[in-house]
């Protein structure tokens, strides 16, 4: 008897392990991602594993990132950051990385088209993420419409498979799941704080987001509080509030 988690509905999160938890049993075979709830690099990867229905392969360990386990970079992740798998006896980081190795590496639905025009484009966008994300947050600290060139530049991407509303036309790929925590938090902080709406004559952008927002595997790792979080966080970290 297997114990088999419900696929369809969001999981019961295991509390986060802070300075004063002690170690799961490392290195015992189990596959684990350890993972802080409300981090967008680490969602990328836990949208993979619930789109490839692998809940009961890859256990969540979340950690709290505020007050961080010490063994946690002494025995697990030595850059003592988020999000790390520990599988078959060694440790991978590195969100992209990790999208890219739990769909070579394990069972579920390919999150690659075999097309080459659009494992070419997904390269592309691959290469683009970090500019986007340093783009718009560079922004956040002076006029906010200064980032409108990032959302036009995935608008356009949108636009060059006419197949399908995500990024690689009919399927949903690597490149939605490395993009969308990110567009998430800031469609919300440009929103709330700029009243900057970033789907305004984007049609395909606000497409491929209320395509996202019907999918279970992206639904579940969407957090109660999530636009309060992101408008206190952001507004610190960039405002100075």
């Amino acid at each position: 008897f297997e114990n088999s988690l419900d696929k369809s509905v969001p999981e019961i999160l295991p509390p986060a392990l802070d300075a004063s938890s002690e170690p799961p049993p490392l290195f015992d075979g189990v596959t684990r991602l350890y993972t802080y709830y409300g981090c967008p690099f680490a969602q990328r990867v836990w949208i993979t594993r619930n789109f490839k229905g692998l809940q009961d392969k890859i256990k969540l360990v979340g950690i709290d990132l505020s007050n961080r386990p010490a063994w946690y970079a002494e025995k697990v992740y030595p850059p003592n950051k988020v999000p790390a798998l520990e599988h078959n006896g060694k440790i991978i980081g590195e969100s992209l990385d990790l999208i890219k190795y739990l769909d070579s590496n394990f069972e579920g639905p390919s999150l690659l088209p075999d097309d080459p025009a659009k494992k070419q484009l997904a390269e592309e966008l691959f290469a683009y993420t970090d500019t986007f994300t340093g783009t718009v947050f560079s922004a956040f600290k002076g006029d906010a419409v200064k980032e409108a060139p990032a959302f036009d530049h995935l608008e356009a991407a949108l636009s060059k498979f006419d197949d399908g509303p995500f990024f690689l036309g009919d399927r949903f790929s690597q490149v939605d799941i490395a993009y969308i925590p990110f567009v998430e938090r800031f469609q919300i902080f440009l929103s709330e704080v700029f009243k900057y709406d970033i789907t305004e004559g984007r049609q395909k952008l606000a497409a491929w987001i209320e395509e996202l927002n019907k999918l279970e595997a992206y639904k579940q790792t969407k957090l109660e509080g999530t636009k309060a979080q992101v408008v206190e966080v952001y507004s610190k970290r960039f405002l100075g509030k």
